[in-house]
């Protein structure tokens, strides 16, 4: 894993496991720059990607408190205590491999647990709705 350090979660901050197919439903493409943009304005924090899990995996970071009181597992994980994340270096933008679709500007850049939320259930919705039609 070049360029990936492994930092334990729940201390500095906590992360939300997204599938890919979710956020791209909840964004309507899956063109990455496009989505890159549209993530950073409705999260407005810090996000990764990882290419190496099946089908792709998004992590937005939230604060490292959050995984103790995250009520929405039924939408989205909450990774924290206990688990570690793999978290590129700041100059790692562009596949292949991990990376950062929205690197930190500043220390504590962190996403909005209700902006993800929202987001998760747009694109679940989305796919339920596809799977229909």
């Amino acid at each position: 894993m070049h360029g990936v350090a492994l930092l334990p979660l729940g201390e500095r901050f906590a992360a939300v496991r997204m599938a890919s197919d979710v956020i791209h439903a909840a964004v309507g493409t899956d063109h990455l720059d496009d989505v890159a943009v549209i993530l950073g304005e409705l999260l407005g924090g810090s996000i990764i990607y990882d290419r190496r899990v099946a089908g792709g995996t998004y992590y937005a970071l939230i604060q490292g408190h959050a995984g103790l009181v995250w009520a929405y597992e039924d939408v989205a994980t909450c990774l924290a205590h206990g688990t570690y994340l793999g978290v590129p270096r700041l100059d790692r933008q562009q596949p292949p491999g991990t990376y950062w679709v929205i690197p930190p500007r500043y220390e504590g850049d962190l996403c909005a647990p209700r902006s993800i939320i929202a987001l998760v259930e747009a694109g679940q919705s989305r796919l339920a709705e596809q799977a229909v039609a």
